[in-house]
């Protein structure tokens, strides 16, 4: 790899708001914002609004719109004569 093309790849901590769920991870993300870790550590922290523990696919929370009588309504409209 050619030198200072790169970003920086470190340790950050992303945080979900909604639930806030943090996780540590790597990423080149940068903040000016910063917490504090488990490990006494502070690391740069970057806020997201969904995260597996808040996205209803993943929590089981999903609701599916009623669409029954759409499909008959549609066709009784645009029914050809």
């Amino acid at each position: 790899m050619k030198t200072g093309i790169h970003p920086e790849y470190r340790d950050v901590v992303f945080q979900d708001v909604t639930s806030d769920f943090k996780i540590l991870t790597r990423s080149t993300l940068g903040s000016k914002e910063t917490t504090k870790w488990e490990d006494g550590k502070e690391y740069p922290l970057v806020k997201i609004e969904v995260s597996s523990m808040s996205h209803p696919f993943y929590t089981g929370q999903s609701s599916r719109i009623d669409t029954s009588g759409r499909v008959d309504k549609f066709r009784k409209r645009y029914a050809q004569k």
